[in-house]
């Protein structure tokens, strides 16, 4: 058996993986309550003759499914998440969102569909694997605190030799492979400063403990962590998105005031050094003013961090099947992904399918109501998958 081989039944299913993908899109639902989504990746895996299957995976519908070679070997998961997003959906395409207020509007639709094309194929030809393949099914990534990190925890990879994941790139030019050699997304935190002060009249400032210039200082002294306690070599944002202090009368002292932001960086210690810094300076600033503050802060996905062999190999297996010119090698991206926590337990990498197309307005970035991509990136993934695993099974 032949990776060729492998290809031509993909290409062979690609109507049905289209109008797989266009179903989901029709039918998309939200974190948590992927229910119906769940059913029907459940039936197709069923339809393929895929009995090794485990439901309600961690902490809600996520799915692991094995494909047992004819020989030993390693075993490869290959991940595909499934939720959609709180998004009234705005495209012209046939198969516009049913839910209203709910869209796929991320491509999560086109993962799902890929993977359950190459399930396809690769239950057909199951006895050629000099191994065995998983597929995860994950739901709930848009949404903290996801669903990778409850799947692993049940268990989710266990026996698993290397994990591969896709994403498809509204900004990357269909035809083309997107990769990152180490860091491809951030951890993504968040916090809430809130501050106690005295509140009064604005004539009598010397009676009060003012909130706002408490918030202040803070959002002044806060962003010298970035600038002189972190190395200046190693990515870190902080970035104060909200404040909210007072009302609209001009003559009266704010009593309390809210911060809200993030904090994105790319290695642990760097991200243990913002949080532990937020943590124990924030107190400190308002005291001094003649105040109290308290941070919530949360921990959010940590950095996916691709592990330098198997990238080695995708860009050697991707070159090979795509083309030299169409393999790009992509900036850090400070947007979190918890497909980091399968690279945190397993060797393997993230990498991203084009899927721009000016001619079809497929320009619009993920998480807009306009997002749309170029359905060519359905077979584009699932070619990529097959090539990734022939590397290991065949």
């Amino acid at each position: 058996m032949s990776l060729a081989q492998w290809l031509s039944d993909l290409a062979a299913n690609e109507q049905e993986t289209i109008d797989d993908r266009r179903y989901l899109h029709a039918h998309p639902e939200l974190s948590f309550q992927e229910k119906e989504t769940a059913a029907f990746i459940l039936k197709k895996l069923h339809q393929y003759g895929i009995t090794d299957v485990t439901t309600n995976v961690g902490n809600g519908y996520g799915m692991v499914a094995k494909i047992t070679g004819g020989e030993p070997g390693p075993t490869v998961a290959l991940r595909a998440d499934f939720d959609a997003l709180a998004i009234t959906e705005e495209t012209d395409v046939d198969f516009v969102s049913k839910n209203i207020g709910v869209m796929h509007a991320c491509g999560h639709d086109v993962h799902t569909a890929s993977l359950l094309s190459v399930a396809r194929v690769l239950q057909k030809h199951r006895q050629s694997l000099k191994g065995n393949v998983v597929l995860l099914h994950q739901n709930a990534e848009e949404v903290m605190p996801g669903g990778a990190k409850s799947m692993v925890e049940a268990g989710a990879l266990e026996g698993v030799d290397y994990v591969f994941g896709i994403h498809v790139a509204a900004n990357l030019p269909k035809g083309q492979i997107g990769y990152a050699s180490s860091y491809a997304t951030a951890a993504a935190d968040s916090f809430q400063i809130d501050i106690q002060g005295k509140g009064g009249h604005a004539a009598n400032p010397h009676q009060t403990v003012d909130s706002i210039i408490i918030a202040s200082q803070m959002i002044t002294d806060l962003q010298t962590l970035v600038s002189r306690k972190v190395d200046p070599t190693a990515p870190a944002v902080l970035t104060f998105a909200g404040v909210e202090a007072g009302g609209t009368a001009y003559n009266i002292i704010a009593d309390t005031a809210t911060i809200r932001g993030t904090i994105r960086t790319l290695d642990s210690q760097v991200r243990a050094l913002m949080k532990e810094s937020m943590l124990r300076l924030v107190p400190h600033i308002a005291e001094i003013q003649g105040g109290q503050a308290e941070v919530s802060y949360t921990d959010g996905y940590p950095s996916v961090k691709n592990t330098a062999a198997e990238v080695d190999l995708l860009v050697k297996t991707m070159t090979r099947q795509f083309g030299e010119e169409n393999i790009i090698k992509l900036p850090v991206m400070m947007g979190g992904e918890d497909f980091a926590y399968f690279l945190e337990e397993k060797p393997g990498a993230f990498f991203c399918v084009g899927g721009e197309n000016k001619e079809i307005e497929a320009t619009y970035p993920h998480h807009h109501p306009k997002f749309k991509l170029d359905e060519q990136c359905l077979h584009q993934s699932g070619q990529a998958f097959l090539a990734l695993v022939a590397q290991y099974l065949l």
